[in-house]
């Protein structure tokens, strides 16, 4: 209910109580104004002053009582006033820890919440971080490659190194040789010792680098002619050292490998200059990168294990020979032994038999038995069983 702009809640016990009171207030003026208006009717309708008098004294008696009633509806509304206060403070006090408490723990799990965020943050915050060195790190590295493949002869040794690399992953160790000296004076970066044929294989490690980033490097048509005139130059003259050095009839197979440590320098050799690659075939030189290196590679350890495989079936069979001989022996020496035994078997038998005739003697002269003694017959021989051969 809203009387002036503001709202009162008839549900609420403290209003409750002030419209009881003031119902209860509203009801004594009531009865005080009907009273009133009685002893004014009745004085003007009363005769005798005496009983005007005594009607005036009931009505102020009635006056006091109703006094003393409303001081009693009073007293009774302030205390229903009282506990109502008294019922709304503890509801109140209820509510407002309830409300405590429920912020307390909302303000709780928030500042868990906020912590994990923060933690998570952090710890993104941190992978940022080492991504950041890591970049700058990869910069670093960027610019001492840069720098290395800017010199011809780092660049040179960076072609090595990563030839070496691959052939030692690729092939046993005793299978290449590094800077292998031929017998013309010229020395390969590697030798691989593949058998006849085709014989000892030669790979050089080349590579253009300046021709190929100015080719890339071109604007015009002028600039791509210019670098293009400059990466068949090299490439040839590659092919053409190669060949002429590392080549050697009678000594070394009949072609050998060009190594380039770039894909891209391969890839662009392959896509823009397939004449360079049959040039290469012609004098036979093959050009080889990373990847095709590491092919090539595994062809000639399949080479390699199927020569000495031959290697070790030429032993195995020598050794089958040798084991074949030694049975032999081996079954020549059993009859032997089996021919010694049989002897020994007879002579262990023709013993016995001594043995027992002595033994009958001894008997005889031991009873003084000196009758004619019947002349000792030897008991049939057994003949004993001997293998075929013996």
């Amino acid at each position: 209910m809203t009387i002036n702009g503001q709202t009162y809640d008839l549900s609420d016990p403290l209003m409750l109580a002030a419209l009881a009171g003031g119902g209860v207030v509203l009801l004594v003026l009531i009865l005080l104004i009907m009273a009133v208006r009685a002893s004014g009717q009745s004085a003007r309708m009363a005769a005798p002053l005496s009983q005007q008098m005594q009607q005036l004294g009931q009505r102020v008696q009635m006056l006091s009582d109703g006094q003393q009633q409303l001081a009693g509806g009073l007293t009774h509304v302030s205390e229903a006033q009282a506990a109502s206060q008294t019922s709304m403070l503890q509801l109140m006090e209820k509510r407002l820890a309830q409300v405590n408490q429920n912020m307390s723990e909302n303000l709780q799990g928030s500042a868990r919440r906020t912590a994990h965020s923060l933690g998570e943050l952090q710890q993104r915050l941190q992978a940022i971080d080492k991504a950041q060195d890591n970049i700058t790190k990869l910069s670093g590295d960027v610019l001492s490659l840069q720098d290395i493949l800017s010199n011809k002869q780092t660049r040179g040794a960076f072609g090595e190194i990563q030839l070496r690399d691959i052939v030692s992953k690729a092939l046993p160790a005793d299978s290449f040789t590094w800077q292998a000296t031929l017998s013309n004076g010229k020395r390969a970066d590697c030798l691989i010792h593949l058998p006849n044929p085709p014989g000892p294989i030669a790979i050089d490690s080349k590579f253009p680098l300046e021709p190929y980033e100015a080719l890339v490097r071109a604007e015009t048509q002028e600039q791509f002619n210019r670098a293009a005139t400059m990466l068949r130059q090299a490439v040839r003259a590659h092919i053409k050292a190669i060949s002429d050095k590392y080549l050697i009839e009678g000594e070394t197979a009949d072609g050998a490998l060009m190594f380039l440590p770039s894909e891209a320098v391969y890839a662009e050799l392959h896509s823009r200059f397939p004449e360079l690659v049959r040039e290469g075939f012609d004098k036979r030189v093959w050009i080889v990168s990373p990847t095709t290196c590491m092919a090539t590679l595994n062809t000639m350890r399949a080479i390699l294990k199927d020569a000495r495989m031959r290697e070790q079936a030429g032993a195995i069979r020598k050794e089958l020979a040798l084991l074949f001989a030694d049975v032999e022996r081996l079954g020549t020496r059993v009859e032997n032994l089996d021919r010694h035994f049989g002897q020994a078997a007879k002579d262990i038998s023709d013993i016995k038999i001594s043995a027992d005739k002595a033994g009958r003697r001894a008997r005889r002269l031991d009873n003084f038995d000196f009758e004619e003694l019947a002349p000792d017959t030897d008991p049939p021989v057994v003949p004993i069983d001997r293998p075929k051969g013996a």
